[in-house]
Order: structure tokens, then C-alpha cells, then sequence
């Protein structure tokens, strides 16, 4: 189980945003989701997550424009970009955006559940590496703390 990881989950697809949001559940996953990147930017400023999932074509606020203006406010979150046509040359437009892993669509719900597991792993060997010696005083913080609403 995963009782303390808080995803964003952001798709279009009614269908496919149920599904997947199910398989994250089931999971044991805290799950929002969102139909649209507007809405979905909207959270992001208001909560904090361990992961985004985002589709490229979204209404509003396309996914590559979610991102721009999640690294652009400074926000350090994995980013998971589904489609069914990887937008390649607009990635290569930017490559300072980082995408953690990209999945193609339709996807199975183990290949989705396999690379949200792989992407959480990840980012915790990162955070393990990044970890003061326990020996450091109790006021140093290698991490920025976040004001949550």
C-alpha cells in the first residue's frame, strides 16, 4: 500500500481518467483528478503532490503548457506525460522541462501502475541520496519547505 502518496491524475477522457484513477485507488493512492489543465494548475497551486500524471492534449491549458508553468513557479514534481502521439518536437522545444517517464496510449493498468511505481521509486532513491547524515543539527533542512493552504 501507499498511504501517504498524493497524486494528480489530469485527462480529457472521462473513461480513461475513471480507469485510471480506480487502478490508483485500488492501489492504495490518494488520487485527484482533473478534466482539464486549467483545473489542474489550479490544484497544483493549492495542494502538493508526489506525482503528476498528465495527459499532452488537454482543453484549456495543453500538458507541455501545465509544465511550463509548473517549473516556471519553481515547483519540483515527477512528471509522467501520457499520449497517443508523443508531441517529440515540441518536447525538444524545451528541453528544460523534464518528463520522468512518457506512456503511450491505450496502456494496460499494469503497464500504467508499473511506471507510476517505477517514476515514486525513483524519486525516493533520489530523495534517500539527498538526505543529510543523521549526525547533522536539527535545524538544517535539505529541502524546502512548502506553505500548505
Amino acid at each position: 500500500m501507499n498511504p501517504c502518496r498524493r497524486i494528480l491524475l489530469v485527462e480529457d477522457d472521462n473513461v480513461l481518467r475513471r480507469v485510471n484513477t480506480e487502478v490508483l485507488l485500488d492501489s492504495g493512492y490518494s488520487v485527484d483528478a482533473a478534466g482539464d489543465g486549467a483545473v489542474a494548475w489550479a490544484a497544483l497551486q493549492l495542494f502538493e503532490y508526489d506525482l503528476l500524471i498528465t495527459d499532452y492534449n488537454l482543453p484549456n491549458v495543453s500538458g507541455v503548457n501545465l509544465l511550463q508553468n509548473l517549473y516556471a513557479a519553481g515547483m519540483d514534481l515527477p512528471v509522467i506525460m501520457m499520449s497517443g502521439t508523443l508531441p517529440t518536437a515540441e518536447l525538444n522545444r524545451y528541453p528544460w522541462l523534464k518528463i520522468e517517464s512518457a506512456l503511450r496510449k491505450p496502456h494496460s493498468p499494469a503497464e500504467f501502475l508499473a511506471i507510476v511505481r517505477n517514476v515514486l521509486h525513483s524519486k525516493d532513491s533520489t530523495h534517500e541520496q539527498l538526505a543529510p547524515p543523521p549526525n547533522w543539527p536539527h535545524e538544517v533542512k535539505p529541502e524546502i519547505n512548502r506553505i500548505q493552504p
